[in-house]
């Protein structure tokens, strides 16, 4: 199967009415930093905070076209939800959307406010599913497909129709992949234009059914998929979308949950865009070097922005330990009369500054005489990091870090 140029063209037409053309940003820092010329496609920015209002807009929009008015059915834990009930309820056609009962409460309250009936059910986006289709069954409605749907794959394929319009001379695509619709689609709409755009996907590495179906060249469903990045936590990738990317896609890499961690704050930090976990594995393959960028115009597709608000702050710590600004450390001593002067004056000689400092009890240490303090700080970088270890171990001090 193939997805025609003109399909994609035409999708962008249909849903140019309710989704916006987004932002292709240049991020100064990043390109400094990784010595290319780095742009940012701010799908974070996108109505309903991400791209699969594209996807769902296109194939709803064709069904109404086409006097298809059958109300619509999905299941999904996040933006498939979203994006179908915006879409649906801009075509006037009623739509219901069954979410795991885990689902987070402000996802679960969005996708109503854009006008669909919600159906909690079960605790998994499988148990969701199940009954999403018996839905179908019981009232005649259409099942609408997060990624495997041809009409769904031209309409996420409209992101690389703007970027080949926004930066014709692009030479590397950067794609988030979970199910493979959005990098199908991307990649389709680029290669057509020009197949020497090298289109490249990017999974998290415990969530790697697409990495591993692009090596052996045929679809493979993993057992688990385990990853922050919930947006591309896929264990069974579709077909339609495989075939697609065996054939338009260049490679398919995996990045580290802590570099994804590292990646949310950087483009907080850098480029204050708020994005969610799976939108920031792009930047995460950067920041891994695990492709070849320099002196290249690279274009890092941003894919959501609905990060929980409520883990924000975890995010935050574990992606400033991840970049080594920030430091948990056990320091383990053998205590007296000045050991707790001595190890705080180390921490300002070197220019550490403590967040928190907690005594606690030790467990199971070498020397029954040893202490332990829990010590939360900030420092400047990897190379500050280790001369403050450095500087403790010299001092008689074991350290145990949270990495």
């Amino acid at each position: 199967m193939d997805i025609a140029l003109s399909e994609i063209e035409a999708a962008a037409e249909r849903i140019s009415k309710f989704a916006v053309k987004t932002s292709l940003l240049r991020s100064s820092t990043f390109s400094r930093f990784f010595q290319a010329e780095v742009y940012l496609k701010c799908e974070n920015l996108q109505k309903t905070g991400s791209f699969k209002v594209r996807g769902a807009g296109n194939k709803i929009m064709k069904m109404a076209e086409s006097g298809q008015k059958a109300p619509i059915v999905a299941s999904s834990a996040g933006n498939h939800a979203q994006g179908v009930a915006y879409s649906a309820t801009q075509c006037g056609i009623p739509s219901t959307i069954v979410m795991p009962a885990t689902a987070p409460l402000a996802k679960v309250e969005a996708t109503k406010g854009y006008g669909a009936e919600v159906v909690l059910h079960g605790t998994c986006y499988d148990d969701a599913y199940t009954k999403a289709r018996e839905i179908c069954d019981e009232r005649g409605a259409v099942f609408l497909h997060p990624y495997d749907d041809a009409d769904v794959i031209a309409g996420q394929g409209t992101i690389g129709l703007e970027i080949m319009e926004q930066l014709p001379d692009t030479d590397i695509v950067l794609v988030p992949a979970g199910g493979g619709g959005l990098l199908s689609g991307v990649a389709a709409a680029v290669k057509q234009i020009n197949p020497n755009v090298k289109v490249i996907g990017v999974q998290a590495e415990g969530a790697d059914a697409i990495a591993r179906s692009f090596r052996e060249k045929k679809r493979v469903c993993t057992d688990t998929a385990c990853t922050m990045a919930d947006g591309i936590a896929v264990k069974k990738p579709g077909e339609i979308t495989c075939e697609l990317i065996n054939r338009y896609v260049d490679d398919v890499v995996t990045v580290s949950e802590s570099s994804i961690y590292a990646a949310l704050t950087f483009l907080i930090e850098r480029n204050k865009l708020v994005v969610e976990a799976a939108g920031s594995v792009p930047i995460a393959t950067l920041l891994e070097n695990k492709v070849d960028v320099a002196g290249k115009k690279v274009v890092c597709v941003l894919s959501g922005g609905n990060i929980d608000i409520s883990s924000i702050l975890m995010v935050l710590q574990k992606g400033m330990i991840a970049r080594h600004r920030w430091i948990m450390m056990d320091v383990l001593y053998i205590p007296s009369s000045t050991s707790m002067q001595k190890i705080l004056r180390t921490f300002s000689d070197v220019g550490a500054n403590i967040f928190s400092l907690n005594q606690e009890p030790t467990v199971h240490p070498m020397d029954m005489n040893e202490h332990r303090i829990h010590i939360f700080c900030e420092v400047k970088d990897q190379e500050h990091e280790g001369i403050l270890i450095r500087k403790l171990e010299e001092d008689g001090c074991r350290i145990l870090t949270d990495i």
